[in-house]
Order: C-alpha cells, then sequence, then structure tokens
C-alpha cells in the first residue's frame, strides 16, 4: 500500500526559505498563514555557537493528534498524508488546539480581502486589488489555479494547514516545495516501494524526526545538519 513520506537533507538546505515561497504560491495561501515554515535554534556560547535551521510543515503523522481530535471526521488519513475536508469540517478549531506542532490554523476569513479592495499604494499610480482581479479576470491572481476566490470564501472559518499538494500529488506529480528546492534537499516518495528514492535514503541514513517525545510517529524525516 502507497505511504507517502518527505525526507529533508539538513546539509543541503541553504535556508533560503524558497520552500515556503512556493507552498504559499502554489495553495494561495493567505496573508500571516504559512503551510511551509521553519524553526532556528541557536545553542552554545559565543564563540562557540551552533544554529540550526530546520525547514518544518505538517508531519502527516501515523498517530496525528488532529484526526483523532476532529469530532467529524473531517482530519482522515489516506496514503500516509493527513487530508482536510473542507466538506465535513464545522470550523470548530479542535484540530488546531490539538497539534502539539502547530501546524494546523483556521483559515481568516479576511485573509484575501486585499483583492476586494479599491485602494491603491500610490494614489492616481499603482492599480487596486478589485482593478487587478477585474483585468485579469481571476479574483486571486496569483498561485494554483485550481483554487477560486469563491471556494476560498466559503471555506473561511474552516481549518487548513500543508496536505503535501494533493493535487499534484494526484496528477503524478511532486510536492512544489520539493520541486523548488534550489538545493535539492527534499527527497518524496513512496516509502512502501523499496526502490523509490526516499526508501533507499531512509534506509542509508541515521534520520530524525521533530520532537519524538510527542509520540505522533511523523512521515516528515531529516537528515544531517544545517
Amino acid at each position: 500500500m502507497t505511504k507517502y513520506a518527505m525526507l529533508i537533507d539538513l546539509g543541503k538546505c541553504v535556508g533560503c526559505s524558497a520552500c515556503q515561497i512556493a507552498c504559499k504560491i502554489e495553495n494561495t495561501v493567505g496573508e500571516g498563514h504559512f503551510y511551509s515554515r521553519h524553526e532556528t535554534v541557536t545553542s552554545g556560547t559565543f564563540p562557540k555557537v551552533t544554529y540550526r535551521y530546520i525547514p518544518t510543515m505538517c508531519n502527516h503523522c501515523d498517530n496525528a493528534a488532529c484526526v483523532a481530535a476532529c469530532p467529524v471526521g473531517a482530519q482522515k488519513k489516506a496514503d500516509g498524508l493527513t487530508i482536510h475536508d473542507d466538506a465535513t469540517c464545522i470550523g470548530c478549531g479542535a484540530c488546531v488546539a490539538a497539534c502539539p506542532y502547530g501546524f494546523t490554523m483556521m483559515r481568516d476569513p479576511k485573509a484575501f480581502d486585499e483583492f476586494a479592495s479599491t485602494d491603491e499604494l500610490i494614489e492616481g499610480c499603482t492599480s487596486s486589488g478589485a482593478e487587478v482581479a477585474k483585468e485579469s479576470g481571476a479574483p486571486v491572481p496569483y498561485g494554483n489555479f485550481k483554487v477560486t476566490s469563491e471556494s476560498l470564501l466559503m471555506d473561511a472559518g474552516k481549518s487548513e494547514k500543508c496536505n503535501f499538494c494533493k493535487h499534484l500529488i494526484d496528477a503524478g506529480d511532486d510536492p512544489y516545495c520539493v520541486h523548488m528546492c534550489p538545493a535539492g534537499a527534499r527527497i518524496w516518495g513512496d516509502v512502501e516501494d523499496p526502490e523509490s528514492d526516499i526508501a533507499k535514503a531512509l534506509a542509508d541514513s541515521d534520520v530524525s524526526v521533530s520532537h519524538p517525545e510527542y509520540g505522533t510517529s511523523p512521515n516528515v524525516y531529516y537528515v544531517g545538519k544545517f
């Protein structure tokens, strides 16, 4: 059975945040929200200081706290992915409170107000969001073309998070952050396929996961040091 996972090589990661930018654009993530983030950890005493840059996202845990907490089954597991179902979600926020990593959030209904705004950044010079939307014929004129302003407004007030770009996976592609990493620090695939790149990498590497003490069994792995 297919089980997807991701391995991030911290030895190759250059800390450029291209993954965060790519994710935000591809998934049309609203202002102030990020599916893909990073942690920075500084330890030691000058001049012997160690700095760590750790890319993070939903870990799509085997023992996902959000799945256990959801009262209506809107968070569900499939192919190793923890997937949110907008059609079922009642916006109670139980999944947000349950996630020990803080990777699940509530969609802000005002996050896309800029596209309806008639305000100009420079009056008489720059276009307003409403004007750009009208002229382009796209109410949300960037990001994943499958997402529309109507669907975003309809789903406002419900939970959201990284889904490993399921719309790309279903089309036989990789998550967009994998494509856009300039250092090739991300390996994605089916860990149940022994011939896959990620299965081979996991077998040959000393890997770790984020906060193993949480007991969630993440499917995002790390190898090496930044």
